[in-house]
């Protein structure tokens, strides 16, 4: 992630270097020595900036968070107004926005699967806080567009969306010679992709449009 220039920059630049450290290290694996050094500047300067790195990670959470929520928000009124007249077609392109919103900000799933392979233990609440009210308004928007899918537990449809998207975001999956393909390969996430959708449908009892066959 590029690190802000400016006279007033110092708190983005901090922010911008805690985020990469702690999507790729682990809130445990990382430093207030590291962070200020990826940004640039010294101990003292973080700590007037952003206080300890509890805060940090607090701040760097909410605005993963921030993200996600502002990329759901139009999808999932997009997804109200489709599933009018195609159900099936509006589920898929909801899959789509999701996995498209996590390729496009690859911090996002990598802070989440940190965190819950038992990272930032001493940071408490941020599930309460964050991810439990976007994962009730997705399951809630399907509900409410499909009441005749009332049947389906649409809550753990979406968190296997979730655990899906965020492994193939980190860990890709291996080809026929064992070689890793991720989100940088066009044809693995084509792939997986069309496997998503057709894991909502098929937990949301939906027959797919000729669209997506």
């Amino acid at each position: 992630m590029p690190l802000p220039e400016g006279p007033d920059a110092s708190r983005e630049r901090i922010v911008a270097a805690a985020t990469t450290l702690f999507a790729e290290h682990g809130y445990d694996g990382t430093t207030t020595r590291g962070i200020a050094a990826a940004a640039g500047l010294n101990m003292a300067t973080v700590a007037y900036h952003v206080g300890g790195k509890p805060d940090l990670y607090q701040e760097v959470m909410r605005r993963a968070h921030q993200a996600e929520q502002d990329a759901l928000g139009p999808a999932l009124a997009d997804f109200r107004s489709a599933a009018r007249t195609d159900a099936p077609a509006a589920a898929a392109a909801l899959v789509d926005r999701y996995l498209d919103f996590c390729l496009a900000q690859p911090h996002v799933p990598a802070l989440w699967m940190r965190r819950w392979l038992a990272d930032a233990a001493e940071v408490a609440d941020l599930e309460a806080a964050y991810a439990s009210p976007l994962i009730e308004s997705v399951r809630d928007a399907v509900l409410a567009a499909l009441p005749d899918r009332s049947a389906a537990d649409v809550e753990m449809t979406v968190w296997t969306v979730l655990w899906s998207t965020h492994g193939f975001c980190r860990s890709g999956i291996l080809d026929a010679a064992a070689v890793r393909r991720g989100p940088g390969d066009p044809a693995s996430v084509a792939r997986f992709r069309a496997h998503l959708r057709g894991l909502v449908l098929h937990d949301l009892g939906l027959v797919p449009t000729e669209r997506q066959r």
